[in-house]
C-alpha cells in the first residue's frame, strides 16, 4: 500500500499563490500518472492537472495559464504551483497516483481563497 502525503494548502487572498506538494511513502514505484483533483462540498471531484509518465501534462481549462504541474522523478513527487488564485479555486485538493492499474489518493489539503 502507498500513502500519499500532501502539503502546502492554506488561506490566501485573491491573486495570491500557493504551492502544493505530494510525496509518496514509497519511491520504488512505477508511476504512470500523477495528478491533482479538487472537490467542493456537494460537488463531484474534478481533475485539475495531471502529468504522465512521458512528461506530458493536461490541465483543466479553468486553471490554464495560472497553475503549473511538475514532478521530481527521483522522489516520485508531484507539485502544483497555483498563481493568481481566485475564490472559485477554493476546494479540498487531492493528490492522485496511478500505478500499474491501481489508483492511490491522498487525504486532501484545503485551499481557501478569499475575495
Amino acid at each position: 500500500q502507498v500513502q500519499l502525503v500532501e502539503s502546502g494548502g492554506g488561506w490566501v487572498p485573491a491573486g495570491g499563490s500557493l504551492r502544493l506538494s505530494c510525496v509518496p511513502s514509497r519511491t520504488a514505484l512505477r508511476i504512470d500518472a500523477m495528478g491533482w483533483y479538487r472537490q467542493i462540498p456537494g460537488q463531484e471531484r474534478e481533475l485539475v492537472a495531471v502529468i504522465y509518465i512521458d512528461g506530458n501534462t493536461n490541465l483543466a481549462e479553468s486553471v490554464k495559464g495560472r497553475f503549473t504541474i511538475s514532478r521530481n522523478k527521483l522522489r516520485n513527487s508531484v507539485y502544483l504551483q497555483m498563481n493568481n488564485l481566485k475564490p472559485d479555486d477554493t476546494a479540498l485538493y487531492y493528490c492522485n497516483f496511478r500505478s500499474m492499474g491501481r489508483e492511490f489518493w491522498g487525504q486532501g489539503t484545503q485551499v481557501t481563497v478569499s475575495s
